[in-house]
């Protein structure tokens, strides 16, 4: 049997995989497959633990903002509302879909490296909290639309320490040559803050970095907050500039893998926090309110996918492949950059020792569409089985598509033993309904 990588994974009397008690296979036979499946009380419980670390650690003034992208949809907004948080938006559609439900928005943070003149007027006559500023070209739209509207416009703008999380290249943003944000080391950040203190139509609160994702321990974000603190205590001294907000972008990593560590988000707040204190005293500026932006940590244990096998391949002295009726259009991730996972056959958890090396393969039209390369399965694995990929409730759905004219897979969630459908299944209606 695969080692259930999280807590809220078992296995029942039928020798099913469960996702909070709950028969992934029973949810395959109600719901259909491919299935996305995420477990509502491990997202509360995954925000309430940043919301409670933030405000013991650094004060009450600060707390985590949910990065949409992770997974945006209806209901992920509700929960997050209700749980306390605040979230970052990087387009018009997350806004649309976070006001759609009632959510506060001036709690949200609007990303992007390119938002558009519409995304700016849009966001601002919904009422956006911040925008997170990318560059003068930006800066000046902001503060020419905000102008038009007659309102101030707080902003905080995004910088680049120059710090390499040693993650995946793919989605390492920290670094002084990323597209993203203006970078300390060149001189532009401290050229775009003055700059910005000096418009009529801003209100620069802050600053904001973002290093990286699956990070597994503090070290980068003690050293993108010192670089971080280091610039604003430059900023006071040097212009009277006092910095309101510092926002340290992303959350922790999570387990795809038994070799992935387990992390103490709580205890890792904290060391974070005792270090943003102690140089900011070192420093003699006033400590800021601190926001951090977890997605993957929220949502992503929280999933899993399930899939039915169609066919089995056999080539004697190559390679075997499972193919199953999902794959890279509803899963791209390891199509993108290699994304690691833990594969069940979640209709028969622990009867047959896994034998059988294999690649998870999807149904697309695509040499390129797959799963999981080096997967062992059961040698008898069949047409009918079930399969289960774990830790899929980040950008998996929100990174969807109908490639292949592959309708989307629905989002059911399961609260306290029970599941509700939180996005339908597309048909194949909905594949063409905006073709003319």
């Amino acid at each position: 049997m695969k080692n259930l990588i999280c807590n809220n994974l078992s296995v029942n009397h039928s020798d099913h995989l469960c996702i909070d008690g709950v028969d992934t296979v029973e949810l395959a036979q109600k719901h259909g497959t491919p299935l996305y499946v995420m477990d509502e009380n491990r997202i509360r419980e995954r925000c309430r633990t940043y919301r409670d670390a933030m405000a013991n650690a650094f004060g009450e003034g600060s707390y985590p903002l949910y990065a949409s992208k992770a997974a945006s949809f209806r209901q992920m907004y509700r929960i997050i509302m209700e749980e306390g948080l605040g979230t970052d938006l990087v387009s018009s559609g997350e806004l649309y879909t976070a006001a759609s439900v009632g959510f506060p928005l001036w709690k949200a943070y609007f990303h992007s490296n390119n938002k558009t003149d519409f995304d700016i007027s849009y966001a601002i006559s919904e009422g956006v909290g911040y925008f997170v500023v990318d560059n003068v070209e930006e800066l000046d739209a902001i503060d020419r639309i905000a102008k038009e509207k007659n309102t101030r416009q707080k902003i905080l703008l995004r910088l680049t320490p120059g710090i390499d999380p040693h993650t995946y290249e793919a989605v390492a943003t920290g670094k002084v040559d990323s597209k993203f944000g203006s970078a300390i080391e060149t001189g532009q950040a401290e050229q775009i803050a003055k700059y910005a203190m000096g418009l009529d139509n801003i209100e620069l609160m802050g600053f904001h970095c973002h290093v990286g994702s699956q990070v597994f321990d503090s070290d980068v974000f003690l050293r993108a907050s010192e670089i971080m603190l280091e610039f604003i205590a430059l900023m006071q001294s040097r212009y009277g500039f006092v910095t309101r907000e510092l926002d340290l972008g992303g959350g922790y990593g999570v387990r795809y893998l038994e070799s992935d560590p387990e992390i103490d988000i709580s205890s890792n707040i904290f060391e974070v926090a005792a270090h943003v204190k102690a140089v900011c005293a070192r420093h003699g500026i006033d400590v800021p309110s601190i926001r951090m932006e977890p997605g993957r940590s929220i949502v992503a244990d929280a999933g899993l996918t399930v899939y039915t096998v169609g066919t089995v391949k056999r080539i004697p002295g190559y390679k075997n492949y499972v193919s199953i009726d999902g794959g890279m259009a509803d899963n791209p991730r390891y199509a993108l950059y290699k994304s690691s996972y833990t594969v069940c056959l979640a209709n028969r958890m622990t009867s047959d020792a896994p034998t059988f090396k294999c690649t998870l393969a999807g149904r697309c039209c695509e040499s390129g569409d797959l799963i999981q390369e080096d997967v062992i399965l059961p040698a008898d694995i069949k047409r009918g089985d079930i399969i289960a990929v774990l830790t899929t409730g980040a950008y998996n759905y929100s990174m969807s598509s109908n490639y292949n004219r592959l309708p989307k897979p629905p989002v059911v969630m399961l609260k306290d033993g029970s599941d509700y459908v939180a996005v339908r299944r597309e048909s194949l209606e909905d594949v063409c309904k905006n073709d003319i």
